[in-house]
């Protein structure tokens, strides 16, 4: 099965629940599985959104990923401006050429 790669454009709560819902389930399958935060997804990803009565929380999500090997990335512009570090939020952080530059028979998506 083909990978999946899947650039979360902004922060919205409900995108970037879904991103991770898909890695998840890409991971689960036995594929490859990464999100890419672009800029303002990075705060996002960071927070604690809540999530609709009977769903898990970003945090529950995020735990499922990093179980599952869905690999995080964080863009270091997104980083920046959160004055967040990759390790405090459990990512890798990187860039938009570098993700296209690895990106091999990858599926790519934009949430």
């Amino acid at each position: 099965m083909r990978g999946l790669t899947i650039i979360v454009a902004g922060a919205e709560g409900d995108r970037l629940r879904a991103a991770l819902t898909m890695a998840c389930a890409t991971a689960a399958l036995g594929a490859r599985a990464r999100v890419y935060l672009h800029e303002a997804a990075v705060a996002a990803f960071a927070g604690d959104a809540s999530a609709p009565a009977g769903q898990p929380t970003l945090g529950e999500l995020r735990e499922i990923g990093a179980e599952s090997g869905v690999e995080v990335i964080a863009c270091q512009s997104g980083l920046a401006l959160a004055g967040l570090a990759a390790d405090a939020i459990g990512v890798s952080g990187g860039g938009m050429i570098e993700l296209l530059a690895s990106l091999g028979d990858d599926r790519l998506v934009v949430a």
